[in-house]
Parts: structure tokens; C-alpha cells; sequence
């Protein structure tokens, strides 16, 4: 840990602010900025405004997460997706220097922080208990024609992106967020019921498989805080977990913190809708959605921001983590139930062509009559009844249940 991690947090808002202050001045910007804090997760983001109400949206990075190279590759990306016209993305901008990344100091912080500034696009961000569906049923068609270009796009050969892949989201040896385990309020009994989770998740994920059309580049955090809706256009934001993973992971980041909120099973049921409208959807890939709802539910128990900030917030951490249990002690019976199906069903489908007894057949189509339900069925199984709770939760004082997060960006 460096000293600036040591530092008391209200020390650490203030050497932010300050960087961020320091860094308009690495671009042709007016006089007489005012620069705010809006959210600070893992990162710390600013908005900069001029007099003239000219807006731009400053992030800067934290230490040692990304290169920059795997910076570079980001914005990379969400240009393309821009100037292709699949999706509106944030517009960087140049410093004095013609480079879209600047290294800014500061004297409490023991190596300079990668800082990118983009043009500030406005919005709002949809929030939950309003009737969701529609931009829903639109998330799922951007989110279709991102992963469209996703496999088409050729990328540049120095493209770097983290691989978000069972071992480095959940796994024991380098998750990238931490062990699941060293959350917050996760204590011997939350570990048991757990780490029985995990090892769930991890046989399904090993029975989905990762070939080219279930596992590529995605956004990774396409929740509502990272959207915009713009007078009915939707608008897609922060690509700084963007990375490899399963392309169905997407569909399960836009209800982080809101699994438990009644509508939930038909908003998946929308943006289900909304993808197939833009490419096509397989059986099995819609009746994974829910197994990659939980993967990121419990990589969300390490909560990185609030780790990386030294945030001392025990009590919250340990709600966070009863929540959980509460959602997995509904849902544990069910998933137990179809990873075993799931399991044998794979095997039947991968050995086809040998000789297979009566018996093994009837179980067979009694295993794919099971499968047959819809996947918001399962994820309607798995809502909280504790909605109270994790609501209270969503905007924490800082990480990612929402941080400095500004409701509206008009």
C-alpha cells in the first residue's frame, strides 16, 4: 500500500480534488473552472464546468489497475462504438499535448494517476421503481449491436483488456477485485453458504464454455448508473471494467443491487426481448443469465472501492453480505438442482451418438423438460424479501453500490 492509501479518507478526497484541479490545466480549457466530485469507486470522477455552462466529465484512475495501454485500448473501443454509430459513448478529449491520456502528480500520491477528460453527455440515468421495460427492451438491443461489433471489430494488435473469466472474478489466486472471502461482512457461516455458491457457479461455467460466440469483449458494467436516457436515446458510459468475458454477463450487470426488486425477472424478460430483436439469442444462453446474476452478486461482496479507499464502513459491509445470504439461502435449493441437471444434460448431448439405454433417454428428456423453464423463472426465485435493506445499500457513501453518483447529468 502506498502512503496516499494510509492517508485519512477526508485527506484522500482532498489530494483527489486537487489532482483533478491540477489536470484541467493539461487542456485548452476556460478560466474559472469549477470542478466536482460525482462519483468515486474505484476510480475518482469530476465534473469540470466552465462559466459559459460547458460541461466535460474528468476520471481519474486508480493507481496500478490499468496500464496505460489498457487505457488506450478502452477508448479505442468506445470510439469506434461511437464514430460506427452502434452506440453514443463519451467523446475524450485531447490535452495540450495531442494525447488522449495525461499522467498528472501530486505530492501525497507516490506515482503520477493516468487521467482521461470527455466531453459530458447528458441524460438521465433510469432509476428503479419506474417502469423500466422499454429501456430495458433498448438496453438489449444496444447491448446486441455492441456484442455484433464486438466480434467483428478488428481490434489494434496492442489492444489489453483484463479477462473477466471464472478464475479472475471468483477465483482464489488473482481475482481482479480480491478474494470474494476478504469482503466485508462475509464471516464463517456467509463463507460456507458461499464459497458452496461459487463452486456452483464455477461447474455451471465450466459446463457453458467459452468458444468465440459465448466469450468475448463486453462492457462488464452495464448497470443503470452507467446509463443514460436522453430524450428516448440511450446513452452508454464508464468502459473502465470492460474487458473478456461471456457475452450473457452483460445481461446480468444492468440489475446490480436491484436482484431483489419485484420487476426484475420481467425486466430480464425485456432485455431478452430487446436483444433478439438485434441477434440472435439461444435457449441456453438466456437459461444462463441467472447463474451470471450470482457471479455478480458475490464478486460484488468484495466491493473494490470501498477497499481501495480504506472506507471504514463495517456495518454496512456486513448488511451487504446478509443480504446475500438471504438471496442465496432462496435461491441454493434451485441452483443445486439444475447444475446437476445442467451437468447431465451435457453429457447426454456430448455423447449422442453412442448407444444410450431406454433409461438413460427417459432421463434425458425429463432433464431438458426441466430446463425448459425461462430463466427469469429462476431469477424470480431468487428475489429478496429484504428489499428494504439492500435498497438503503444501493447508494452507499462511496464504491460501487453508487458512490458520488449524480442522479441526473442534463
Amino acid at each position: 500500500m502506498t502512503d496516499f492509501d494510509h492517508l485519512p479518507h477526508e485527506e484522500q478526497l482532498k489530494a483527489l480534488l486537487e489532482l483533478a484541479r491540477a489536470a484541467t490545466e493539461n487542456y485548452a480549457l476556460p478560466d474559472h473552472l469549477t470542478v466536482v466530485m460525482i462519483n468515486l469507486s474505484e476510480n475518482a470522477t469530476y465534473k469540470v464546468e466552465a462559466p459559459n455552462g460547458q460541461r466535460w466529465a474528468l476520471r481519474v484512475h486508480r493507481d496500478g489497475y490499468h496500464s496505460k495501454a489498457a487505457i488506450a485500448s478502452e477508448l479505442s473501443w468506445l470510439m469506434d462504438l461511437r464514430n460506427s454509430k452502434v452506440v453514443v459513448t463519451p467523446r475524450p478529449v485531447k490535452g495540450c499535448d495531442g494525447e488522449l491520456i495525461q499522467l498528472v502528480s501530486h505530492p501525497a500520491m507516490h506515482r503520477p494517476r493516468h487521467v482521461v477528460l470527455s466531453e459530458w453527455e447528458t441524460g438521465s440515468e433510469p432509476g428503479i421503481g419506474e417502469d423500466l421495460s422499454k429501456p430495458f427492451e433498448v438496453l438489449g438491443e444496444v447491448t446486441a449491436r455492441m456484442h455484433i461489433h464486438a466480434r467483428q471489430w478488428k481490434r489494434p494488435e496492442w489492444f489489453q483488456r483484463h479477462a473477466w473469466n471464472f478464475e479472475t472474478s471468483l477465483g482464489e489466486a488473482r481475482p481482479h477485485w480480491g478474494r470474494w472471502r476478504d469482503g466485508m461482512g462475509v464471516d464463517a457461516a456467509k463463507a460456507k453458504l458461499f464459497g458452496r455458491t461459487v463452486d456452483l457457479i464455477g461447474k455451471r461455467l465450466k459446463a457453458y464454455g467459452q468458444d468465440n460466440e459465448r466469450f468475448g469483449l463486453i462492457h462488464c458494467d452495464l448497470r443503470l448508473a452507467n446509463l443514460l436516457i436522453d430524450d428516448g436515446q440511450v446513452k452508454v458510459i464508464d468502459f473502465d471494467d470492460c474487458g473478456f468475458g461471456w457475452y450473457m454477463y452483460d445481461a446480468a450487470t444492468p440489475v446490480s443491487f436491484y436482484e431483489h426488486e419485484p420487476q426484475v425477472p420481467d425486466l430480464i424478460a425485456a432485455w431478452v426481448e430487446g436483444y433478439r430483436t438485434v441477434a440472435p439469442l439461444a435457449a441456453e444462453d438466456e437459461a444462463e443469465i441467472p447463474t451470471f446474476v450470482m457471479l455478480r452478486r458475490l464478486l460484488l461482496v468484495r466491493q473494490p472501492g470501498l477497499v481501495h479507499l480504506q472506507v471504514r464502513q463495517t456495518e454496512r459491509g456486513d448488511a451487504f453480505a446478509h443480504v446475500l445470504l438471504r438471496f442465496l439461502e432462496q435461491v441454493i435449493r434451485i441452483k443445486d438442482e439444475h447444475v446437476h441437471v445442467r451437468l447431465e444434460r451435457r453429457h447426454h448431448v456430448q455423447n449422442r451418438g453412442a448407444a444410450r439405454s431406454a433409461e438413460a433417454r427417459a432421463h434425458g428428456k425429463s432433464v431438458a423438460k426441466r430446463l425448459d423453464r425461462p430463466a427469469h423463472d429462476l431469477a424470480r426465485v431468487g428475489m429478496f424479501e429484504a428489499r428494504g435493506e439492500l435498497r438503503d445499500l444501493r447508494f452507499g457513501e462511496h464504491g460501487r453500490g453508487g458512490g458520488h453518483r449524480v442522479r441526473s447529468r442534463k
